[in-house]
C-alpha cells in the first residue's frame, strides 16, 4: 500500500501479467470493492514512468466486476503461469510471476511504535490529499506487526515481506470479531503454515520499477495442484 493507493496484479484471458495502479483504498473495502478472484474488466494505458512491459495505468472509473472463477478454474488458469523460481522469472525478463514456495514459514514481528506512526501519518497525508470518498483512509490503523516468510525456491533461499493486502485485512478482520491478538495470529499460523501448504499454495512475487533486481512477495495464494490428466487438458484461457 502506498498512501491512498496499492499496487494490484491480475492475467489476462490471454495468459499475460497486468500490474494494476492506481487503485484506491476504496475499491479494496466497501460496496466498491473487488476480490481475489473476481474477473474485472477497465480501460487502462500506458504508465509514463513505469517501464516494465505488465504495467499499466488504470482509469479507475472504468473497473467493471464480471464475476469470479470458480476453485476448479482458478487452477486451470493459474497453474502455468508457475515458473521454479524467482531468478527463472528475471531470466525471462518479467517482473511478475507465480511460484510454488518450497517449505514456507510465515513469521510475524511486531512493530515499533515510530513505525506505526510513520504509517499513520502516511495514510492521514493521503486522505488529506485525496476526496471526500477518501477520508475513511485517515481512520485507517496499520497492522502492528510485520508478515514475513522464509521459503526455498528451485534456486535459492528467501524472506520476504509479506505485502499482501489480504494479510493485513485477515489480522483486522480476526480481531473485529473479538478474537485477541495471540488467537489471530495462531489463526494465521495456522493457515500459512499448515492449511495453504497441505492444501496448495502459491506466491505471487513482483519487482520493484527504480531496483528491478529487488523483488517482492505480493500475494499469497490458495491454489490447488493440477493433477498430471487435468494439466494434460490445457490452460483455462
Amino acid at each position: 500500500m502506498y498512501g491512498e493507493t496499492v499496487c494490484c496484479a491480475g492475467v489476462t484471458p490471454d495468459g499475460k501479467w497486468k500490474r494494476l495502479y492506481p487503485i484506491r483504498f476504496r475499491h479494496l473495502s466497501g460496496k466498491t470493492s473487488f476480490k481475489r478472484w473476481d474477473q474485472v474488466r477497465f480501460r487502462y494505458s500506458k504508465p509514463r514512468r513505469d517501464k516494465r512491459e505488465e504495467s499499466c495505468h488504470v482509469h479507475e472509473e472504468s473497473i467493471e466486476i464480471l464475476g469470479e472463477l470458480s476453485r476448479k478454474e482458478r487452477s486451470r488458469a493459474f497453474d502455468p503461469l508457475i515458473l521454479p523460481s524467482v531468478a527463472e522469472a528475471a531470466r525471462r525478463g518479467q517482473s511478475l510471476a507465480l511460484i510454488r514456495p518450497i517449505d514456507p514459514n510465515f513469521q510475524w514481528k511486531r512493530k515499533t511504535d515510530a513505525a506505526m506512526a510513520e504509517e499513520r501519518e502516511a495514510y492521514a497525508k493521503a486522505a488529506r490529499q485525496g476526496s471526500l470518498l477518501d477520508r475513511e483512509l485517515e481512520a485507517l490503523e496499520p497492522t502492528p506487526y510485520e508478515f514475513r516468510f522464509r521459503f526455498r525456491d528451485d534456486e535459492a533461499e528467501h524472506t520476504y515481506v509479506d505485502g499482501d493486502w489480504e494479510a493485513h485485512a485477515m489480522f483486522y478482520n480476526g480481531i473485529r470479531s473479538g478474537k485477541s491478538e495471540a488467537d489471530v495470529l495462531e489463526w494465521m499460523n495456522r493457515t500459512f503454515n499448515v492449511e495453504y501448504p497441505a492444501r496448495g499454495m502459491a506466491f505471487a512475487v513482483g519487482n520493484q520499477a527504480k531496483r528491478p533486481q529487488t523483488w517482492q512477495l505480493l500475494g499469497v495464494l490458495r491454489l490447488d495442484e493440477l493433477s498430471g490428466a487435468e494439466k494434460a487438458q490445457g490452460s483455462l484461457f
